[in-house]
């Protein structure tokens, strides 16, 4: 088994995925998904790569060099927090987004913002583990194969339907390589997917502590098996089920058991360490002014709780101590009550970096719902595909749905590009539900069936009557 072999592939294509880079290329790709927001881009792309160049940078001077956080102001639905997602599919980092609102000051009841990081670390970790279930596949689905052919003829023999095996398999020599080499075939093959099978496997008794997510560092499942340790003990446990159901359980268990999750451990720790980004949004919610009435200790008190953390210090997880001194932080607010100027000094002093996002004008919206490799209408042409419904939108169409789209933002609550998620939900309701007896149909959107859709929406004096 050559397991270390490949964890070692992984440290390297991690460490090479940003190194040819270039800030333009990395503009180039969220232009892809991501309209306008120059300024943005260009920020975004600037802190990344001066990750890479602080990695050429001599040693003693290397750990001088901090990334610049970035705090984005702008309204929602402007592009914010894709911003930040596409970036870490970029650079192909560990990125987690989590909600200023959600953290509590130490001490009191709720989450501390050290969950930020044990959330990273976790999501690391679990990347790389997925990479290496990855690369391990191909040999495990073999040995599983090879396992579940051994379990049938061996319980066969005992049962004494070995020949039944045999003209089941074609197999007019008893020969045991023939056989199993024949029964391997039906196996990968799925022709034995109904056959049943005993087969015996590990389980993990865990005991139910409705306590436990109360208690401190407690946060999921895997927290509670290592408090528990030896309390916990594997048992096996023999159950008889189809090879297709077989396959899928032998398959689970032997790679748990190839993955090494100590090294899997260790290159997640310096993978969140050296490259993780987190996104934290709502961060104006947490100034003192956005309460509107006095201040609250709660709010401050979580404001200073992030300082050591965007600066830089040592924060204790299950796997050890992580060092948060280059996780690059990038924090959001809209800012409508408040200013970046009303959060503590401090905390304005660890985001060095600001831009501001623009309100989107009608060109954006309509840019948005047509250009990028995700836009919505491509999605809805794709999910109708499915259905072997070709949908199409005439041109003049399309600007109705932005024209509508951009007044309902005039005239409510502007919410961006997400409120052409709304509205194209409420146009494509009928064609949706009734898609599955248009087979083989053409659908086509025109200006006459957006306004029939539509109009009423625009022309009613209370739009909050519609989910728009």
């Amino acid at each position: 088994m050559k397991v270390k072999q490949i964890e070692l592939v992984n440290v390297v294509e991690i460490s090479r995925s940003l190194e040819d880079l270039q800030p333009k290329e990395i503009v180039s790709k969220l232009d892809n998904y991501i309209i306008g927001q120059e300024k943005a881009k260009r920020l975004v792309a600037i802190a990344l790569r001066n990750r890479i160049r602080r990695k050429f940078v001599p040693p003693e001077l290397r750990d001088e060099i901090l990334p610049k956080n970035i705090l984005m102001i702008g309204p929602t639905g402007v592009g914010k927090t894709e911003i930040a997602r596409r970036i870490a599919q970029i650079v192909d980092a560990p990125f987690i987004k989590v909600e200023a609102t959600k953290f509590t000051e130490r001490g009191y009841v709720g989450r501390d913002v050290e969950y930020m990081i044990r959330a990273l670390v976790n999501h690391s970790i679990n990347l790389v583990k997925s990479r290496m279930r990855e690369r391990l596949k191909e040999e495990v689905e073999n040995e599983v194969i090879k396992f579940i052919a051994r379990e049938i003829m061996h319980q066969a023999r005992e049962k004494g339907k070995y020949e039944t095996l045999l003209n089941y398999l074609n197999v007019s020599l008893p020969q045991t390589n023939k056989v199993f080499n024949a029964l391997c075939k039906y196996i990968k093959e799925n022709k034995m997917d109904d056959y049943e099978v005993k087969i015996q496997l590990k389980r993990k008794n865990i005991p139910f502590f409705p306590f436990m997510d109360a208690l401190p560092g407690m946060e999921g499942e895997d927290d509670i098996n290592m408090f528990l340790g030896d309390l916990n003990p594997d048992f096996n446990e023999e159950k008889v089920m189809t090879v297709k159901e077989a396959k899928e359980a032998v398959f689970q268990q032997i790679m748990d058991e190839k993955v090494d999750k100590d090294r899997a451990v260790e290159i997640g720790l310096k993978w969140a360490q050296e490259s993780g980004i987190i996104f934290i949004d709502e961060i104006d919610k947490i100034s003192d002014k956005a309460s509107g009435y006095g201040p609250e200790v709660s709010r401050e008190g979580v404001q200073r709780d992030l300082l050591p953390i965007v600066e830089g210090t040592n924060v204790n997880t299950k796997y050890g101590i992580v060092k948060t001194d280059h996780i690059l932080f990038i924090a959001a607010g809209a800012f409508h009550v408040c200013k970046p100027s009303d959060m503590i000094p401090e905390l304005q002093g660890r985001f060095p970096i600001r831009v501001e996002l623009n309100r989107l004008t009608k060109d954006d919206l309509r840019r948005i719902l047509t250009e990028p490799k995700n836009s919505l209408i491509k999605q809805y042409k794709a999910l109708l595909e499915t259905e072997k419904v070709k949908l199409e939108f005439e041109e003049k169409a399309i600007n109705r749905i932005v024209d509508i789209a951009y007044e309902i933002n005039s005239r409510l609550e502007d919410i961006g590009a997400r409120r052409l998620h709304t509205v194209m939900e409420y146009l494509l309701e009928d064609i949706s539900f009734d898609a599955p007896e248009l087979k083989g149909r053409t659908i086509t959107v025109t200006e006459q069936y957006v306004e029939e859709k539509l109009s009423s929406i625009i022309q009613s004096s209370d739009l909050t009557q519609y989910i728009l």
